[in-house]
């Protein structure tokens, strides 16, 4: 796969996930089991605008050459997967997230961004 299918991929998702969490926060938690509230919606929120940020910045660097910019921004979002990861997976350790099904699909994809991330971050 090339840098540009990978970072289109990348941003489809952040962008999907994004839109999501930005116009549906309770459902978006709902589904992974939490109770969500008006302090969580607005935290679900916040997430979403992020992650469509993120996902524009990706799919805007998507063609660009190797550069000291691009290696920045791929080891950020490396930090954001790993990060992710850690938080969902203590919540549903800690029974805050209790839908497995909420959760896994989740954990997978991060771990399969962060290699992506990863991988050509080390190709540069």
């Amino acid at each position: 796969m090339t840098q540009k299918t990978f970072l289109t991929i990348a941003s489809f998702i952040a962008c999907t996930v994004g839109l999501v969490a930005t116009l549906f926060p309770a459902m978006l938690l709902a589904s992974k089991g939490t109770s969500p509230n008006e302090a969580t919606d607005v935290w679900m929120t916040e997430v979403g605008i992020l992650l469509l940020a993120l996902g524009i910045t990706n799919f805007m660097v998507r063609a660009h050459e190797k550069s000291d910019t691009l290696k920045a921004l791929f080891l950020g979002n490396i930090i954001i997967q790993i990060g992710l990861f850690l938080i969902e997976f203590i919540a549903y350790q800690n029974g805050i997230i209790t839908l497995l099904s909420g959760v896994a699909p989740n954990l997978t994809l991060h771990i399969l961004l962060a290699i992506g991330f990863y991988y050509y971050l080390r190709k540069m």
